[in-house]
Formats: C-alpha cells, sequence, structure tokens
C-alpha cells in the first residue's frame, strides 16, 4: 500500500485559498482544510513575531511529497514556509484509496 501523509502549511490569511486551489489544481494534494485563522507564534531573525495566519491541512501521497515542497516554495511568499508532514499510520481504506486515485 502507497503511503499518505497529512501535511501542515502556514500562510498569510489572504493567501490560504489561493495556495489550497493551486494544490488540488496541480494534483498536489486531495484534499486541503483551510483553517481560516490561527495565531503563530515563532523566532524570525533574532524577535519573537506574532501572526494571524491560515493552516492548510493537506491530504496527499508520499511520492507527491517532494513535489508538493518544490512547487508550495515557489508560489509561497514565505522566505521560509512551514511545511511539515505526518504519517497517515490508519485509516478508513476507502479514504486512503480516494487520496491515491485523486493525485493520478
Amino acid at each position: 500500500m502507497e503511503g499518505y501523509l497529512v501535511v501542515l502549511i502556514t500562510t498569510p490569511t489572504e493567501k490560504g485559498e489561493e495556495l489550497a486551489n493551486f494544490i488540488v489544481q496541480n494534483k498536489l494534494g486531495a484534499c486541503v482544510n483551510v483553517i481560516p485563522e490561527v495565531k503563530s507564534t515563532y523566532w524570525w531573525k533574532g524577535n519573537i513575531e506574532r501572526d494571524r495566519e491560515s493552516l492548510l491541512v493537506v491530504k496527499t501521497s508520499s511520492r507527491k511529497f517532494n513535489e508538493l515542497v518544490d512547487r508550495v516554495k515557489e508560489a509561497h511568499p514565505y522566505t521560509v514556509p512551514e511545511i511539515v508532514a505526518l504519517p497517515i499510520f490508519a485509516g478508513n481504506p476507502d479514504y486512503l484509496n480516494w487520496i491515491g486515485e485523486s493525485l493520478e
């Protein structure tokens, strides 16, 4: 069975929907949930920053991950975008098959 991932990507709130559409249209993810606003606190260039961002929750396959990273980095406005993957260890087999079929 192919490996599947949940990928978390933060983006400026005004770019969330646009990036989600980009990911799905280019078959980099089968589904993207957009959580419209999260509060982020992080280190950047020696300072603690606080921002409101959108959180994208992408369902994809492990074989698509490297392409997803490369393409998102090209389209993303951040210098160092957050793109982290968590493996899906188990799930509804029908849903996991749908992910794979959607990325073909």
